[in-house]
């Protein structure tokens, strides 16, 4: 198994990405304290998760945005299960909104969830790894739209834009300590995979369908078995990477025809 003995701190582990994160790390023997907003969701998703992969895993429940919540977070888990040597910052918010339109606070907000609070939970337990001498990972959930304009997402694609480079950063002042950080920017992940165009789906699935090269949408499992695979050992000389887990779709325009003959 490509965790055994390690315990790792997910945070969003409630969510869609998170729980296939958690429930992944489960299966391949590491204790996961499955971090999330919501107390009852936190629970729910724990208790599942146990159950099915008879693995170790507890609930702990804050705002990642907030450093009084994450340091009681991190207490709470050291307490329980011993201090995280992996972290995963699995959260996140997306609105879609026109600049044109958004409110300054929802802006803020993005940004303070989606950056402060990758960045907290990275200062949090890279400074404990320091002081005990901890080789720790960090991975980073970013997202394809980090490098990909689109109308509606300055917001949350400026705020994972950042990730990328708060992840890169983070692998230069930390890797002499032997801590690595990377993250993976996954393509459209949706709850079922979608193979074919449709007029039942949103005109963004069709587009994006058309520009996948592997020809179908993500599913969350695809992310979290990247996210394992740059958590262990495996990677160990690997830092600062943003891994593109997209089908393809960040290759560029994968769905124009070859221009050969072009005059």
């Amino acid at each position: 198994m490509l965790l055994t003995d390690k315990v790792a701190f997910v945070t969003g582990g409630a969510g869609r990405l998170g729980r296939a994160i958690v429930t992944t790390f489960a299966r391949e023997g590491a204790a996961v304290v499955l971090a999330d907003l919501d107390p009852a969701r936190a629970e729910e998703a724990a208790r599942e998760i146990s159950g099915k992969t008879n693995g170790r895993v507890i609930a702990v429940t804050g705002d990642v945005s907030q450093a009084a919540d994450v340091a009681r977070m991190v207490e709470e888990a050291t307490q329980a299960v011993g201090l995280p040597d992996i972290l995963v910052n699995a959260h996140g918010i997306f609105p879609n909104v026109p600049v044109l339109d958004v409110d300054p606070d929802v802006w803020d907000r993005i940004f303070a969830v989606n950056v402060r609070g990758s960045m907290l939970p990275a200062q949090a337990l890279a400074r404990r790894w320091i002081t005990n001498g901890v080789k720790g990972s960090i991975v980073n959930i970013s997202s394809g739209a980090s490098r990909s304009a689109r109308a509606g997402g300055a917001g949350y694609a400026g705020s994972k834009a950042a990730v990328n480079l708060l992840t890169e950063t983070l692998a230069i002042e930390l890797g002499p300590h032997g801590i690595r950080v990377n993250a993976v920017a996954p393509g459209l992940i949706m709850d079922n995979v979608v193979t074919e165009e449709s007029d039942a789906l949103h005109p963004y699935v069709n587009m994006t369908l058309r520009g996948t090269p592997m020809g179908r949408t993500g599913h969350a499992n695809d992310i979290a078995e990247a996210v394992a695979f740059l958590a262990s050992e495996r990677s160990a000389w690997t830092t600062g990477a943003i891994l593109e887990v997209t089908g393809g779709t960040h290759c560029g325009r994968t769905y124009m025809p070859t221009t050969q003959g072009l005059r």
